[in-house]
């Protein structure tokens, strides 16, 4: 099988920054372009969908790991993977319980194909378009299982967004300490981290944005969605002038 350079970025403190950030806005540009600009989530779904579709095949037609391709399809993922767990819960009728059980069992379907395709469930090596396909569509179910879960911890069980985000950011040091200290196989934590990453973004996006009657701090879903996206698009820049320097040195 024809091989590529690796597809995805190093592990390092920016791309869990980044990652935490492209699910708070996954959430907050949601219910902005399906509340706000009434697009309902039906629209919102079509057009979203859409525009990931387009990035993924550009996504898959590149070479080498790009970082502003790279992280505007996982933001778009994120938005996409709360839509779908939104339609299911909200024009469906499905309960958070089913859909938290649901993408579980499909992330866990996913990972199992993958590995016994593969051998490996490693993030390094995503150097093949059939591993970075697998890379991708278990990306989409973290963004729906983390939407369902986090949505089911803060509001159905009434913990609120504030504590939710601690309970998950706790859950995430656990895994870090895990790994750390009592050697916790590594990519085994990156995807528990990966998970719980996205209910942590969710509910930080919701404590944000939501009015102060909702649990929230009232700063709307359009000033979060920016604020998010424009650090992101500043963390994506500097990675790319810091990666291009780096090419430039080895040449």
């Amino acid at each position: 099988m024809k091989t590529m350079l690796n597809k995805v970025p190093e592990v390092t403190l920016f791309f869990w920054v980044i990652k935490i950030m492209a699910t708070t806005v996954g959430e907050t540009a949601a219910d902005y372009l399906s509340e706000t600009l009434k697009l309902g989530l039906t629209g919102t779904s079509y057009i979203m969908s859409g525009l990931l579709a387009i990035l993924l095949v550009i996504q898959l037609r590149t070479k080498q790991y790009v970082p502003g391709i790279y992280w505007a399809a996982v933001v778009l993922l994120s938005i996409v993977g709360t839509l779908i767990s939104d339609n299911l819960v909200d024009n469906i009728g499905v309960s958070l319980i089913t859909t938290t059980i649901l993408f579980s069992s499909a992330l866990a379907f996913v990972f199992g194909i993958w590995y016994l395709s593969e051998r490996t469930l490693s993030v390094h090596t995503i150097d093949t378009k059939k591993r970075e396909l697998f890379y991708w569509v278990a990306i989409l179910f973290t963004f729906a299982l983390g939407t369902s879960a986090g949505d089911l911890i803060a509001e159905s069980s009434g913990l609120g967004y504030a504590y939710a985000a601690l309970l998950f950011a706790a859950l995430i040091t656990m895994v870090f300490m895990t790994y750390r200290f009592l050697h916790l196989n590594s990519i085994l934590a990156f995807w528990l981290a990966y998970i719980f990453t996205r209910p942590l973004g969710a509910s930080a996006g919701d404590l944000l944005s939501q009015s102060a009657d909702d649990g929230g701090l009232g700063l709307g879903t359009t000033i979060t969605s920016i604020i998010f996206l424009l650090t992101i698009i500043t963390l994506v820049i500097y990675l790319t002038v810091k990666r291009t320097k780096l090419a430039n040195l080895s040449v």
